[in-house]
């Protein structure tokens, strides 16, 4: 009987899979939603053939809208206004979408499909956002799975950007994937070279982007990045600041750290860096600088399980019990985090727990 309803059960699916997979074919091959124009903002109109999703036909139009995850619904972030023409909110898109956002007609571009005219509302700011052609000078080791990308820019020469935004890289059709796809990796490089991005890019197994970075891309190749783009900045005030990061979340802090030598920054900071072993520790040697080089700035690398007991430097256990050890009086503190989604979330509970407002902690979830 059992094995009844487990024989009925693969059959259901497997034919709802190729129903599935004959309407999508179907639409590619049959749907001819012919031209379709998509207003901007009241002021600018683009025609474009229907059929696809709105995030790609503006990328083609050379219009960027961030999107970490390459179109597939999983990052949140290609959010822009559809007053007219994008059909009901779906499922997908539930989960990114606040209330007043839904009321707003906020919706995820990679997830509205062009099938007639559209009114949309993108930000001005995501308008003036620019394509680079780059060619990669450097490329640096870091750790066993991190790697630092220097580029330099083609054209346009130079970009400016705030301390802890990101650009999107585009990976270019290569025997691992027969599409372009782009990836966002925030900003680690002086802000004051103007003419030259870095990028620090941890290795994803099965990544498509991060394949192509660590196994293809050589020094001297050229390569597209778009930008910038991100909230994620240092507020203009005089709280004592606590950085805390893992892994390629070194990335912004980085840059952040360059800002504040090349303005004289005299702000309290302490820099918390954690890894679960010695050898996922990177650019210690460039933090001790920023020690001489800040006046106020104590860089603490926290180790989980040292491979012994005597590393140089290093606090021992978890980054989170090293900021509860250390921070006594944390209700002045502005808190900026930088990491994978469980380490962040722990973070904030202990920052909370210490003080911190909720107002005074910023985070950028990898």
């Amino acid at each position: 009987m059992v094995l009844e309803i487990l024989v009925a059960v693969t059959v259901v699916s497997l034919i709802g899979t190729v129903l599935a997979a004959l309407l999508t074919i179907c639409e590619h091959f049959i749907a001819d939603y012919g031209p379709c124009q998509i207003s901007i903002n009241d002021e600018s109109d683009v025609t474009v053939k229907g059929g696809k999703d709105l995030l790609s036909m503006l990328t083609a139009e050379r219009i960027f809208i961030p999107s970490a995850c390459g179109g597939r619904g999983t990052c949140g972030l290609c959010k822009l206004k559809v007053l007219e023409g994008a059909g009901p909110l779906l499922p997908t898109e539930e989960p990114y979408l606040e209330k007043e956002e839904r009321e707003s007609n906020v919706r995820l571009a990679c997830q509205v499909k062009v099938r007639g005219d559209l009114k949309i509302e993108i930000p001005q700011e995501l308008l003036a956002v620019r394509e680079y052609t780059c060619k990669c000078v450097e490329i640096t080791d870091l750790t066993h799975d991190i790697k630092q990308f220097r580029l330099e820019l083609i054209e346009p020469t130079t970009i400016d950007y705030i301390p802890g935004q990101y650009v999107q890289l585009l990976t270019p059709v290569y025997e691992k994937s027969d599409e372009e796809i782009y990836r966002a990796y925030s900003i680690s490089s002086n802000p004051a070279e103007k003419s030259v991005i870095e990028l620090i890019i941890r290795l994803v197994p099965g990544g498509i982007c991060t394949t192509y970075c660590f196994e293809y891309l050589k020094v001297g190749d050229e390569v597209k990045i778009n930008g910038p783009y991100g909230d994620f900045r240092l507020l203009d005030s005089d709280a004592p600041i606590v950085f805390i990061a893992g892994g390629s979340g070194m990335a912004p802090i980085k840059c952040m750290l360059h800002h504040m030598k090349n303005t004289d920054n005299k702000r309290k900071t302490i820099y918390y860096f954690g890894a679960n072993e010695p050898r996922e520790l990177l650019l210690t040697d460039l933090m001790r600088e920023f020690e001489k080089q800040l006046a106020n700035f104590r860089f603490v690398p926290v180790v989980c399980e040292p491979e012994d007991s005597n590393v140089l430097g290093c606090e021992i256990g978890l980054v989170t019990h090293a900021v509860q050890r250390d921070l006594k009086n944390a209700t002045e503190c502005e808190a900026y985090l930088c990491g994978s989604p469980g380490m962040i979330d722990a973070t904030i509970k202990v920052l909370e727990e210490l003080g911190v407002s909720e107002d005074k902690i910023f985070y950028d979830k990898f």
